[in-house]
C-alpha cells in the first residue's frame, strides 16, 4: 500500500516538538501531527513569526500548538528553551529536528561557529541532549533529524569545519552540515537506542523558503535567481516534502536507525527507506563528530 498522511495513526495523548515551524517542511509537519490529534510544541527563533504560525496552524487544524522561543544559533537560547520544556511538560514522545539555514554568506553563530553547521547540527545536537530527560519519560520516544540529499556532495567533515577554519564555500558548508545531521542520527541510535529510537529523513527537492532565503542574503545574484526558478518549476510542494519526516515520525514498524527519503529517485513522491552516503554511514567519523559536538556545546547524553 502506498503511504499517505491518511495512514498516520491517531496521536491522541502524544506530544511532539517541531523546530523551524513557521513555513515549509516544519509548518507542514506540525500541521499533519495536529490533524492527527497530537499535542504539538512549535519552536522558532522569531516570536512574532512563530506566534503567527501557531494561529494559522490552529485555524487549519482546529488544535492550537504551544509556542517555544528557540534560536538554534545561540546555545544559551537552546539551554533556556530546553529548560522551559522540561519544566512545562511531563514527557516528550517525538522530537523533529527540522529547522535549518541554507547557503548564506559567511556568518557565525552567537558562540562563534560557522552559521550552517552551528544551526543545522550543533543547535539540534544540544537541544536533543537537553531534551533526553523528557524523551525517556515517554513510552516509545522518537527523534527525527532532517537532512538533505546534499549530504552526498561532501566526502568528509573535520573539527575545523565547526568554525570554518580556512576558505568558506557556502554550498560545501551546507553539505557538511547535512552530513553532520545523518552522522548524528546514526550515532544517536548507537548510543541511546536502548531508550529512544533515532531516525533520519530528507525531503528530496521541495519548494520552501530555505532554497531562496540563504542564497539571497548576499544580494539577489544569478545563483539565487536560478535556484528560485528551479524551485518553482521542478520542486514538489512543501507538504509532500514533509512526508519523509512524518513517515519516520509515525510509522509503527519502521526499524530504528532508518533514513527516509522520497520514493522517486529520492527526488519527489511518497516516502521510503533509502540509503545514506557511505561517508554518512562511517561509524568512526560519527564517533568523532559526536565528541567534537559534545565539546563544542558543553552537553552530552545525560544517561
Amino acid at each position: 500500500m502506498r503511504w499517505s498522511e491518511r495512514l498516520i495513526p491517531d496521536l491522541t495523548g502524544r506530544r511532539a516538538l517541531v523546530t523551524g515551524p513557521t513555513s515549509g517542511l516544519g509548518y507542514q509537519t506540525a500541521l499533519a501531527l495536529l490533524r492527527k490529534n497530537a499535542d504539538v510544541v512549535i519552536a522558532g527563533r522569531d516570536p512574532a513569526r512563530t506566534g503567527d504560525a501557531a494561529r494559522r496552524l490552529a485555524s487549519e487544524s482546529g488544535r492550537t500548538p504551544d509556542v517555544l522561543e528557540l534560536d538554534l544559533a545561540d546555545l544559551s537560547s537552546v539551554q533556556t528553551a530546553a529548560a522551559k520544556a522540561v519544566a512545562s511538560y511531563e514527557s516528550l514522545d517525538l522530537l523533529v529536528n527540522n529547522a535549518g539555514v541554507m547557503a548564506p554568506p559567511m556568518r557565525r553563530t552567537a558562540d562563534g561557529f560557522e552559521l550552517q553547521i552551528g544551526t543545522n547540527h550543533l543547535g539540534h545536537f544540544a537541544l536533543t541532549m537537553r531534551l533526553v530527560p523528557l524523551l525517556v519519560k515517554a513510552p516509545a520516544p522518537r527523534v527525527v533529524t532532517v537532512s538533505s540529499f546534499m549530504h552526498r556532495t561532501v566526502r568528509g567533515i573535520s573539527l575545523g569545519d565547526l568554525r570554518a577554519a580556512g576558505h568558506y564555500s557556502r554550498w560545501d558548508a551546507y553539505g557538511k552540515s547535512k552530513l553532520a545531521n545523518v552522522l548524528f542520527m546514526y550515532e544517536l541510535q548507537r548510543r541511546a537506542g536502548s531508550y529512544l529510537s533515532s531516525f533520519g529523513a530528507h525531503p528530496g527537492f521541495a519548494s520552501t523558503e530555505l532554497q531562496t532565503t540563504g542564497p539571497s542574503l548576499g544580494g539577489v545574484n544569478l545563483e539565487a535567481r536560478a535556484l528560485k526558478v528551479a524551485t518553482a518549476v521542478i520542486a514538489q510542494p512543501a507538504a509532500a516534502g514533509a512526508w519523509p519526516s512524518l513517515y519516520a515520525a509515525t510509522k509503527r514498524d519502521l526499524p530504528p536507525g532508518s533514513f527516509v527519503g522520497p520514493g522517486f529517485a529520492e527526488w519527489r513522491g511518497t516516502p521510503k527507506v533509502v540509503q545514506a552516503s557511505r561517508t554518512a554511514r562511517d561509524p568512526e567519523l560519527a564517533r568523532l563528530l559526536w565528541s567534537w559536538s559534545a565539546d563544542a556545546t558543553g552537553v552530552d547524553l545525560p544517561l
